[in-house]
C-alpha cells in the first residue's frame, strides 16, 4: 500500500493515452494504480464504425469509466486537434484545414473547433502550435504552423487561442523553444539543431513571448537538442532551456509539459533511472505518455512513476521540486472546466462546415 501511495503522486503529474474504444486490463491498472491527473485521445478511442449519436455515446461512457478508475471528478480531458492532419475525431465532427490556411479566420476557427471539442467532453486542446514553418524541409511541422515568419504566425496563432479560450477550452503553445527549423521527425529519431539563444530571441520565441503575455496556461516541451545552448540533453530535460529560458528570460509562471515520452527522440531515456528527476529539476511539470509504442504496456509506465519514485527517496528528487510542480498544476486544474458530451445540432456542425470550406480557399 505505502509503495502504491508514493506511485500515485507521480498521477498527479501524469496523462495518459488508452488502448482503445473501452478501457482494458493495461488501462484498468494504471488508471487504479497511478490515478493521473490527465489522459490523451487519440483516434483509436473513437469508434468510426457507428452513427455520431452511437460513437459520441461510447466515447462519454469511456470518460465515465476513467474518472471511475482513476478515481477523480475533475481530469485533464486532451486531444490533439489542430486541423489538417492532425485530426482525430469522426464524422460530423469539422475537419477544418491546416493552420496556414486560417489567416484572418484563426479566432473563428478555434471558437468553432472549441464548440465541438466541449461537445466531447474535452477540455484542453494540445494547440496551437506556436512554432514558425521556417524550413521548408520539416517533416513534421510544415503547414501545422501558422506562418513563414514570426511576424506572419504570431497574429493567427494569439487568434487560435484567444478562440479556444471563448469557447472555454485551455490551449497549449507547442513546441518550446521551436521546432519548426529542423529537417528530421522527433517522433523518429533526436533532431538537433545549432540556434543559438539570440538566435532563438530573434525568431521562434518571439510567438511564445507573445502567448505568455496573453497569459497561456500551457506550454509543451520540444524534443529537440540545442546544441549551442545544452549540448548534453533536449529541451524536454534541459535546466537552461526550460528553467533559464523559459521561466526565468521569459516569465513564464504556468504549467510545462513534455511532448510524448514514447517519441523515439527521447524513449530510450525514459528506461534510465533518474531520468524523470532531470525532467522535473529542469522545470517540467506534466509528462506525457501516449502509451503508442508497441512496448508501451503499463509496466513501461509504471517503469517511469517508479523512477519518480525512487528519485524521491533517494534525494536525487527534491520535494520542494515537486511541491511547486504539483501546485501548479492544481491551480490549472482548479480553473479547468469539467463538461458532459452531448450531441451538436444540425446547424451548429452546417455552419462549421461552411466555415472550413471558405478558409481552405481565403487569400488574406
Amino acid at each position: 500500500m505505502a509503495e502504491t501511495k508514493k506511485l500515485q503522486r507521480f498521477g498527479n503529474h501524469l496523462i495518459v493515452g488508452i488502448s482503445g474504444t473501452t478501457l482494458n486490463d493495461d488501462d484498468k491498472r494504471i488508471l487504479n494504480e497511478l490515478k493521473p491527473i490527465g489522459v490523451i485521445f487519440f483516434q483509436k478511442n473513437f469508434r468510426y464504425d457507428a452513427p455520431y449519436e452511437v460513437w459520441l455515446q461510447s466515447f462519454s461512457e469511456l470518460i465515465d469509466q476513467i474518472k471511475q478508475y482513476s478515481d477523480r471528478d475533475s481530469m485533464f480531458f486532451t486531444l490533439d486537434h489542430e486541423g489538417g492532419r492532425v485530426h482525430r475525431t469522426p464524422p460530423p465532427l469539422t475537419r477544418f484545414p491546416h493552420a496556414l490556411l486560417y489567416k484572418s479566420k484563426s479566432r473563428e476557427i478555434a471558437a468553432a473547433t472549441g464548440v465541438e471539442l466541449k461537445s466531447l467532453g474535452i477540455n484542453v486542446s494540445w494547440s496551437p502550435v506556436a512554432d514558425i514553418f521556417s524550413n521548408p524541409n520539416n517533416p513534421v511541422i510544415g503547414p501545422r504552423a501558422f506562418g513563414e515568419t514570426p511576424q506572419i504566425a504570431v497574429r493567427g496563432i494569439l487568434d487560435y487561442y484567444l478562440g479556444l479560450k471563448d469557447s472555454g477550452i485551455i490551449g497549449c503553445a507547442k513546441h518550446f523553444p521551436g521546432h519548426g527549423d529542423t529537417s528530421t521527425d522527433s517522433h523518429l529519431e533526436l533532431p538537433t539543431l545549432s540556434l543559438s539563444v539570440e538566435e532563438l530571441r530573434n525568431r521562434e520565441l518571439i510567438t511564445f513571448k507573445a502567448l505568455i503575455e496573453k497569459q497561456v496556461p500551457i506550454i509543451m516541451t520540444a524534443h529537440i537538442l540545442f546544441s549551442k545552448i545544452d549540448p548534453n540533453l533536449p529541451a524536454t530535460l534541459s535546466q537552461p532551456i526550460l528553467q533559464g529560458i523559459l521561466r526565468e528570460e521569459l516569465g513564464f509562471e504556468g504549467v510545462i509539459v513534455s511532448d510524448d515520452l514514447d517519441m523515439k527522440a527521447i524513449s530510450d531515456m525514459y528506461t534510465q533511472s533518474g531520468t524523470v528527476a532531470q525532467t522535473f529539476h529542469a522545470s517540467c511539470d506534466l509528462f506525457l505518455v501516449s502509451r503508442n509504442l508497441p512496448c508501451s504496456s503499463s509496466e513501461r509506465t509504471h517503469k517511469i512513476a517508479r523512477d519518480f519514485s525512487d528519485s524521491l527517496e533517494s534525494g536525487r528528487l527534491s520535494e520542494s521540486v515537486v511541491e511547486a510542480s504539483r501546485m501548479r498544476i492544481e491551480k490549472l486544474l482548479a480553473t479547468t472546466p469539467q463538461y458532459k458530451p452531448h450531441c451538436l445540432d444540425r446547424n451548429t456542425l452546417l455552419q462549421h462546415a461552411e466555415l472550413a470550406i471558405v478558409s481552405s480557399f481565403q487569400s488574406n
